[in-house]
């Protein structure tokens, strides 16, 4: 088997509407390297269009119908996303008043993964950092995947990339059923708990998305869940009979707090024993066939703290060994051994003045449950007080989880809630950051403004203190203000020492 090179007809000359946005860049990235022409618009210029242009792509600031024309002959498909972009943006109309074909980001990404071997990763949380380890574990073991991710890694600083190997490794979102526009060879699935509910309008039509989904694995793929869920473990049990029938493996991993839910589901993967040290933690773990000739037990560094990241690693070895077993279980581990993370997920930002500043893109209370779980162990360990500083992700799910967010940031020492980002949606009477920082149980404060979190942190920060920025919103680019304002915060305590 050897590696597509030729683009799939009709994708020779792609303008996408919203270029700059993550999955959309990637995108973009993978039709240059493999000889497209790619043009573009966005709302805003930013880090990621300048990398575009440098790569040969047309982008234009701002929406207009002349856009089509930015490429010598027209686009011959427009690319937008189904969430973001809405059916009356210009250049959407003038397509279609043209005749130009439309499609969606993940009907395109599924033409680019003809002839792979396709491991994607799915599930309500942990897709970003799961896909991230899977592919420089592949990449450790020479195996030079294409990938198209959420986030960006640290080790390459990109999101995407068309590679020389015969194996794709992608995300497969949920949150508008667009996973089920691909055909996977193997799925990992790491949980499943309702959100999204926006779109789907119930937690049942959220879950079913995840049983369509595993339909479409191939005769002869694999399906990988962890059985430390309870929502992934019942998949596992629903769909079972039905994958086997149709060839397809069906492996848990994890300790199997829920294998109950999933009778007859091998635990190949099993997490034996875990001891953290600061932000890192090393697993004792054990494989069982068919991922190995026989069991064996092995240790599994993870550079990021927290169960949850610990079982996404192990998510990850699984889903690389099915894909590609010619790479190995010791170059697998080791990939993941040297793991340099990923763009906000537990990114280390800096320390001034003794206070330690990490930024996590958590927006869904068991995600930030999950974070500060893991932040009160590097804490625990290091000593000085939690400080969680939450932006809300959209109105809906602020007002649908607020109570659980409330008790999600508790775990913190102190809490600081900024008003909600809305994104796509408009806002809501009575919805707002206050819904969450009224309900908290330790200290804790609205800012209703996210310009005025610097001062705020800088305020409660003291020396051996861990700051963490929490949200899918906007409040990453705060957190330099947030490094200035408690360094002018020292400046000032040191002077006044001083006089």
């Amino acid at each position: 088997m050897t590696a597509p090179t030729a683009l799939p007809s009709g994708l020779e000359r792609v303008h996408m509407v919203g270029i700059g946005g993550a999955g959309m860049s990637g995108l973009a990235r993978i039709l240059l390297a493999r000889g497209g022409q790619v043009s573009g618009s966005d709302g805003r210029d930013g880090r990621g269009l300048v990398a575009l242009r440098a790569q040969g792509a047309h982008v234009r600031i701002g929406h207009d119908p002349s856009a089509l024309d930015l490429l010598v002959g027209g686009a011959t498909v427009v690319v937008t996303t189904q969430a973001a972009i809405p059916d009356d943006n210009p250049e959407l109309v003038e397509a279609r008043r043209r005749g130009i074909p439309v499609l969606y980001r993940p009907q395109v990404l599924a033409r680019l993964m003809d002839g792979y071997r396709t491991l994607l990763i799915s599930g309500t949380h942990g897709k970003t950092s799961t896909t991230s380890m899977a592919v420089v574990a592949l990449q450790h073991g020479a195996v030079d995947p294409s990938f198209a991710i959420g986030g960006e890694l640290n080790e390459s600083g990109t999101n995407a990339h068309h590679g020389s190997g015969t194996v794709f490794v992608a995300e497969a979102d949920e949150s508008d059923g667009s996973l089920l526009q691909y055909r996977p060879d193997v799925v990992v699935v790491t949980n499943i708990e309702a959100d999204h509910l926006d779109f789907f309008g119930s937690e049942d039509a959220y879950v079913k998305v995840f049983d369509d989904f595993t339909e479409l694995i191939r005769p002869g793929g694999a399906l990988v869940v962890c059985l430390d869920d309870s929502g992934a473990a019942a998949l596992a049990g629903r769909r079972a009979t039905a994958l086997a029938e149709a060839g397809v493996k069906v492996v848990g991993y994890g300790r199997g707090t829920h294998a109950d839910q999933a009778p007859g589901i091998p635990l190949v993967g099993e997490l034996i024993d875990l001891v953290s040290r600061g932000t890192a933690s090393r697993a004792h773990v054990r494989l069982h066939p068919p991922v190995v000739g026989e069991s064996a037990d092995r240790t599994l560094t993870v550079t990021l703290p927290g169960v949850h990241m610990t079982l996404n690693a192990l998510g990850a070895l699984l889903g690389c060994l099915f894909v590609a077993p010619e790479v190995g279980v010791d170059a697998v581990i080791a990939g993941i051994d040297g793991f340099g993370g990923v763009h906000r997920r537990f990114e280390d930002r800096g320390v001034v003045a003794g206070v330690r500043v990490y930024d996590d893109y958590a927006h869904h209370p068991t995600e930030v449950r999950a974070v500060l779980t893991a932040a009160r162990g590097v804490v625990r360990a290091t000593g000085g007080r939690l400080l969680a500083v939450f932006q809300p992700h959209l109105y809906s799910r602020t007002a649908q989880f607020a109570a659980e967010f409330a008790e999600a940031l508790s775990l913190a020492d102190e809490v600081v809630v900024a008003d909600v980002y809305g994104a796509r949606e408009e806002p809501q009477p009575g919805v707002t950051g206050r819904l969450i920082s009224d309900a908290v149980t330790v200290p804790a404060v609205f800012v209703d403004a996210v310009t005025a979190l610097p001062e705020a942190v800088a305020r409660r920060a003291r020396p051996g203190d861990l700051v963490l920025t929490i949200g899918a919103g906007d409040i990453t680019m705060h957190v330099p203000y947030i490094l200035a304002a408690l360094e002018a915060a020292a400046t000032a305590d040191q002077a006044a020492r001083d006089s």
